[in-house]
């Protein structure tokens, strides 16, 4: 085995506040006893890999220079914004959280040996690479059938959305609303719910994610452009007793509405008056940052709540390896259905640095959706 040479993406934040993503020819080294080598054929863009990608920068001052495959993007950090990534500064970190793609090379040992030639998912950051050695015991086979771009989104995603369930179950919840349900996250949830026989509550964003989320069996759907808004979320709140929900846009007034409209369903048939408004508690977990603005809460919403932040990793770490295990065969045996991601575009390395690229998965949309092709034309 000889080590080999491909195309890394990098960002680097620099002193004087001009981030910086490039890419970088990378050696990757011969893999250990117990490590394989993977040509990535496929990553996704999530909103979690903009945060190494682009971190504080202003995506509205972006420039691309350099050439066609071999692209140079700067954008400028905010001054404000330059205390959050001092310990990043001059660091040319390498992006990607997760990806599938074909063994290439494996390590001696047996386990490593019998993934040879095997098309395998992984997650672990630096995945918008050409390859990436992984430890053997840390790569998903997957099934017979199943496409790169089939597992290349097999974690973020679908365990996040695992993770959801299992908390709802950890914390005595019997149905759960979920915000951007019409996002790729918020689909599979959707089919999880209800080959689960969970009550799930979808608010969506417009009119056509409505049809969109109703037409693949969503009991409650409702959306958030509505004038009718709070009084539909309460009525769909109120017929499925969810006391838990999970909001991906973390900014503006949003999730305080969530819990106004939980404890109006809970109070709306009271006789009498509640000084400190429903017993029962209502849990809002803030996981993701669509919308960037201001997080805002109106205390219209009792005493009897809790809200927190929720993020993948920790809470798999909480799990521990048996429920983890659980969940990753799951995600194994219901890869094309339940799991299932759809992409709006696929792109090579370097087009993913294009100023209509960056424009596009850069505001974030539920259904724009782009999956790197790290291997593309070569």
């Amino acid at each position: 085995m000889t080590a080999r040479t491909g195309l890394q993406m990098r960002s680097t934040v620099k002193p004087d506040g001009e981030l910086e993503v490039t890419l970088i020819d990378q050696t990757f080294p011969e893999p250990g006893p117990d490590e394989v080598l993977v040509r990535v054929d496929a990553t996704p863009i999530n909103p979690s890999d903009l945060g190494i990608q682009f971190g504080a920068a202003d995506l509205s001052t972006v420039k691309v220079g350099g050439t066609s495959d071999r692209p140079v993007v700067v954008a400028r950090v905010p001054e404000r914004a330059m205390g959050s990534m001092a310990k990043r500064v001059g660091k040319a970190l390498p992006v990607g959280n997760e990806g599938a793609g074909v063994v290439v090379a494996a390590g001696s040992s047996p386990k490593a040996q019998a993934l040879a030639g095997r098309l395998v998912a992984m997650i672990g950051g630096a995945m918008y690479a050409q390859y990436r050695v992984m430890k053997a015991d840390e790569v998903l086979v997957l099934p017979e059938g199943a496409t790169a771009a089939d597992g290349a989104s097999c974690f973020v995603n679908p365990l996040t959305a695992l993770g959801f369930i299992e908390t709802l179950r950890r914390d005595r919840h019997t149905a759960i609303v979920h915000t951007a349900a019409a996002s790729n996250l918020g689909q599979m949830l959707n089919r999880i719910c209800i080959k689960d026989g969970i009550p799930l509550v979808n608010v969506v964003r417009r009119p056509e994610q409505v049809a969109l989320l109703r037409a693949q069996g969503a009991k409650h759907v409702v959306d958030s452009s509505a004038p009718t808004f709070e009084a539909d979320l309460t009525d769909a709140i109120a017929e499925t007793g969810a006391t838990l929900a999970f909001d991906a846009t973390g900014g503006g007034r949003l999730g305080g509405r969530l819990l106004y409209c939980m404890e109006a369903a809970l109070t709306r048939n009271s006789k009498e008056y509640l000084r400190y408004g429903s017993e029962t508690h209502k849990q809002l977990y803030i996981y993701g940052s669509l919308d960037t603005t201001p997080t805002e809460f109106q205390r219209n919403f009792g005493f009897c709540w809790g809200i927190s932040s929720w993020l993948m990793f920790p809470f798999l770490k909480k799990a521990g390896p048996e429920v983890v295990a659980r969940m990753r065969k799951r995600v194994a045996d219901e890869l094309t259905t339940t799991f299932a991601s759809h992409y709006t575009r696929h792109v090579s390395l370097a087009q993913a640095l294009s100023a209509d690229a960056i424009a596009a998965y850069g505001r974030r949309a539920t259904g724009e959706k782009y999956l790197i092709e790290p291997n593309r034309g070569v």
